[in-house]
């Protein structure tokens, strides 16, 4: 395609840095060319200049008096029309004719386009993304405003995100006092001018806590709490359970006392009421909301609640598997988790519903050989009926207080259990657990409540957080 185009009407540069003026009767019969066949361009004398500068040297074309550049143009076929094309470099043959040799000023160029932009596919996708960006100043695509405005913009927070950790600038006036014998000294002594921060105790502590308190999403969890031997701890492990989630943990915990005989969990804690599981299992249809389930539970200083057995012998074995689904389906709809005793043996009839809600379990062991070896066979019986994933990880909970701790070798039970199960706490001897009676939480010993803490922490980190179906 050949395009030319004559500059005489008006006024150019002869070469020597003036503008000539416009040569009479430009486009007649003087001009050598027929009218029709030019395209005059009505850009302002300057632009000429401009648009000269802005092109590189592989247009610029010398002529008479003087370098001057071309500007490389495309014609749209059936329009008369020639438009500027800065879109794509084509090649440019400058061809000298003779009207080039009677006006000076004027030159002719020939464009030769190597392809039809109508016959260059653009895949959609690029066309899409043309479409959204506009080029700026330097020639680099940049993002259209409303394409930056979607990119920039991020979910909403909740007034959740609002803390003070965020909102507040960490000064002397709002940094925290530190927490720790020496360190509260060193605060205090130098009027709170030398803030060390929290101990190494505390900091564990703290971590300890955000272990614990574990968000979890659906309905509540189960934990049964179970063995094939009496008198190794279960009841007192569950207590101690329960107590350490419910210190740590905002949510509501409960304990149920799921033992087909007389179970004792109710006395590990100062009972405020004699109702037991008959009492909801009668009730059920009465109960409407929190307050008339919370009616039926003791509440201890940590704010567990424990659901007592049954006390009357007469009426022990008649907590079966469907009464238990009922204080269970009741204790979802208010809990986010629910500790059960599953009493002695795991024959009974309400073992199999409980396994079935079971998310995690926890086994107790004592510390003698028969307590290690029936511990052990809990779990294979789990396994030989279809329990083998809540095995794998389940934790067991060793009691050292019991009788013949001391002749065995605890490390060698703590191997076994380990090639087992997930993992093993140990429980240590104290002598508010050895009583038998009502359990003070924050008179445990250190040690006692530090195993608990860290007894509750795994079974939190074995529970699903989102609640399967």
């Amino acid at each position: 395609m050949t395009d030319k185009r004559t500059d005489d009407a008006y006024p150019h540069d002869e070469g020597d840095g003036e503008l000539a003026p416009a040569t009479a009767g430009a486009g007649g019969a003087d001009s050598g060319v027929r009218a029709g066949d030019e395209y005059h361009s009505e850009l302002p004398p300057h632009t000429y200049d401009n648009l000269a500068a802005a092109l590189p040297d592989s247009l610029s074309v010398p002529l008479s008096g003087g370098p001057r550049s071309a500007v490389a143009r495309s014609s749209d076929p059936g329009s008369g029309v020639t438009r500027p094309n800065p879109a794509r470099s084509v090649p440019v043959r400058s061809t000298p004719t003779a009207a080039n040799a009677a006006h000076p000023g004027t030159h002719t160029i020939e464009i030769l386009t190597p392809q039809r932009a109508s016959e260059t596919a653009v895949p959609v996708g690029a066309a899409a993304a043309a479409l959204s960006l506009s080029t700026g100043p330097t020639g680099a695509p940049t993002a259209s405003r409303r394409d930056r405005s979607r990119s920039d913009a991020v979910a909403p927070e909740s007034a959740s995100m609002l803390t003070s950790d965020r909102l507040l600038e960490v000064n002397r006036r709002t940094r925290r006092a530190p927490q720790g014998g020496w360190n509260r000294f060193v605060y205090n002594a130098s009027f709170h001018l030398i803030n060390l921060g929290d101990s190494a105790a505390v900091k564990a502590h703290q971590a300890m806590d955000e272990r614990i308190r574990k968000q979890f999403e659906g309905g509540a969890r189960f934990v049964p709490i179970l063995t094939r031997k009496g008198g190794v701890g279960k009841t007192t492990v569950t207590a101690l359970l329960g107590m350490a989630l419910a210190d740590a943990r905002e949510d509501r915990i409960i304990a149920v006392d799921a033992n087909p005989d007389r179970g004792t969990l109710s006395e590990r804690v100062a009972k405020q009421t004699r109702s037991t599981v008959r009492d909801v299992v009668t009730k059920a249809a009465s109960i409407g909301g929190f307050t008339d389930f919370s009616a039926l539970v003791s509440r201890d200083e940590t704010r567990l609640d424990i659901l007592a057995s049954d006390t009357d012998p007469l009426l022990s074995e008649a907590f079966d598997e469907n009464d238990y689904n009922v204080v269970a389906d009741l204790a979802a709809r208010f809990y986010s988790i629910v500790l059960t005793d599953c009493g002695t043996g795991i024959v009974h009839s309400v073992m199999r519903a409980t396994l079935q809600r079971a998310d995690s379990i926890v086994i107790v062991s004592g510390g003698s050989v028969d307590e290690a070896r029936l511990a052990s066979e809990t779990l294979t019986w789990l396994e030989a009926n279809g329990y083998g994933d809540l095995v794998r990880n389940a934790i067991v909970a060793l009691n050292t207080a019991t009788q013949g701790t001391n002749l065995v070798k605890l490390e060698e039970i703590e191997s076994h259990f380990r090639s087992r199960v997930r993992e093993i706490v140990r429980i240590p001897y104290d002598p508010q657990l050895a009583a038998g009676s009502v359990v003070s939480y924050k008179n445990l010993k250190p040690i006692t409540r530090l195993a608990a803490r860290t007894l509750a922490a795994l079974v939190v980190e074995g529970l699903p957080a989102e609640r399967r179906v």
